[in-house]
């Protein structure tokens, strides 16, 4: 089998202007970046906001194992069987980010014959708008010291200024800095932080934002520190905003790619699900569905990170209704849940599965809480059997859910056609009823609390004294209606990445919390969740290389 860098490097790609002719996006709507890329004019989106809107097809995953479980692989691979059926559809992704790419996880192209390309340009720079983010991300942070060194008119406290720098890369040593050393000229000597560019407030703001006005108001709500009294400080009262949204005036405008088989994909954002809220921007999903009947989008990382956000902080911030949800799962990663090494799950084990669809079973409850119907897909391998297809399709009918086999990794749109008509069908019998988890109105431990009982099914939480202090001096300022982000391990249900399976007994313990007041969450740190991850002992890096013609090999 070619690997997928082989496959989407041999990919007939269309002109993007005859991609976009299938949404029906005139040429003078694109704001072009060579023949296969290119941004969603303003013009465009003004021209279509009130069309009616397609159906919202949300995909989403068991937690991950290294196994596999292919969330984005099923996503293209709907997408583009939707394609194959005639239907007009779009696929509304976030952007990969370095981090990953250089990391241990890979890229965020899909796989095998059902990827987005260009797939290179995708996974490193594409249009740019992740270098936008950390630019003005950085901008607010050296305007912040500048003014604490030019007589700080505002009266920030230097050892309460909660705003980090980013970068996106994953790099443990810029975790924990001091800056400022030197001579008085270099600054004040303080510590300071760094987060990866993805959990940087800046990368959400950007995907919640409506439009430039919004953007701008977000961005000036930004709390970068506390003054002696201990009141805020925000970006506004910096004077950071305009020159922050100078620089993200084009990363605002979402992109338009294709998959291997020429279906438009809008590809714009993106947040990490396991630290910040791990959905595509809010403009390119309103925009889909005003362009398709049918878009399919995925949150990140299992349901109960990805999912439970892009219900609970999306939906709720959008006043987005999604019509179903697509819960992808392996019969390998089900397998690992029930404790068979890596090494043996290309054997069939019925008792393992049996033990391990427990974690399949419990993202089944959770997304019911939700309203929306659900059907499951089960992303093939080829030493999957028929015994163990048969097991999961019964407890998926058995939980009230539909089932469907996706072949999309190895036949393309083809393998997913079955998926796609199992999804219409579901979208034709079954209506949805969506509602968030929680009220606006409930108190921040309320919210926390109800997501780790209810989606991580924890029998409580624990707060530390710092995060306590944090949670009462949020609810003083006014804040207590925002959503809650929550920062957790995306391998384990609990907060535990070696719980498997259906975990019980376990509290959860939410050691940090810090508003985004720009965003519009409170994000609860829980366990040992990084903000700027680090990288492994042969991270992928070490395989990635450019030829003397300019071909990149080793991304993956």
């Amino acid at each position: 089998m070619k690997s997928d860098i082989q496959i989407a490097q041999e990919a007939t790609m269309n002109a993007i202007v005859d991609v976009a002719a299938k949404l029906d996006i005139r040429e003078d709507e694109l704001e072009l970046y060579g023949a296969y890329k290119a941004k969603l004019s303003d013009e465009l989106m003004n021209r279509v906001k009130d069309e009616p809107d397609g159906k919202l097809i949300l995909v989403t995953a068991i937690n991950p194992t290294p196994a596999g479980e292919g969330k984005t692989t099923t996503s293209v691979g709907l997408g583009q069987a939707f394609g194959k059926l005639g239907k007009k559809s779009v696929i509304a992704l976030r952007e990969p980010s370095l981090g990953p790419c250089f990391g241990i996880k890979g890229g965020a192209a899909g796989g095998g014959y059902a990827q987005v390309v260009p797939m290179e340009d995708l996974n490193l720079h594409f249009t740019g708008d992740f270098h936008a983010i950390t630019s003005a991300n950085n901008l607010l942070a050296a305007l912040l010291d500048n003014h604490i060194q030019q007589g700080n008119e505002l009266r920030i406290d230097p050892r309460q200024v909660v705003w980090k720098r980013c970068m996106d890369m994953n790099d443990r040593s810029l975790r924990n800095i001091v800056v400022g050393l030197g001579s008085k000229a270099d600054g004040m000597v303080r510590e300071d932080h760094f987060v990866i560019t993805v959990a940087s407030e800046i990368m959400a703001i950007l995907c919640l934002a409506d439009d430039m006005n919004d953007l701008k108001k977000r961005l000036s709500n930004i709390i970068i520190a506390y003054n002696f009294d201990g009141k805020p400080v925000t970006a506004g009262e910096l004077g950071a905003t305009g020159a922050m949204a100078a620089l993200l005036k084009d990363a605002l405008k979402p992109n338009l790619i294709q998959t291997l088989e020429n279906t438009p994909a809008i590809v714009h954002g993106g947040p990490f699900a396991n630290i910040a809220h791990g959905c595509n921007s809010v403009r390119a999903t309103k925009t889909a569905l005003k362009l398709a009947d049918y878009v399919v989008t995925e949150a990140g990382f299992g349901a109960d990170l990805g999912a439970e956000k892009f219900f609970d902080i999306k939906c709720r911030k959008a006043n987005l209704a999604p019509d179903a949800v697509v819960l992808v799962a392996t019969v390998r990663a089900l397998k690992y849940n029930g404790g068979v090494p890596k090494t043996e799950l290309g054997t069939e084990n019925l008792a393992a599965l049996e033990k391990g669809i427990v974690n399949l079973e419990k993202h089944i409850e959770n997304l019911q809480k939700y309203g929306v119907p659900v059907v499951v897909t089960l992303n093939s391998f080829v030493t999957d059997t028929k015994a163990e297809t048969d097991f999961v399709e019964r407890f998926c009918r058995e939980r009230g859910c539909e089932f469907a086999l996706s072949e999309v990794w190895e036949k393309g749109g083809e393998g997913g056609i079955a998926l796609a008509n199992k999804v219409i069908e579901t979208l034709e019998n079954r209506e949805s009823h969506f509602k968030p988890l929680y009220e606006d109105g409930c108190s921040l431990e309320e919210k926390i609390e109800t997501v780790a009982r209810e989606i991580y099914g924890a029998d409580g939480v624990t707060y530390s004294p710092a995060a306590a202090r944090e949670l009462k001096r949020i609810a003083e300022m006014g804040m207590s209606e925002f959503p809650v982000c929550m920062a957790k391990t995306q391998y384990s249900l609990s907060d535990d990445q070696t719980k498997l399976g259906r975990p019980t007994g376990f509290t959860v313990n939410v050691r940090e919390v810090y508003v985004s007041a720009g965003a519009g969450f409170v994000v609860a740190v829980t366990g040992a969740i990084m903000t700027m991850p680090g990288l492994s002992k042969n991270p992928a890096a070490y395989g990635i290389d450019v030829n003397e013609d300019g071909v990149i090999t080793g991304l993956f």
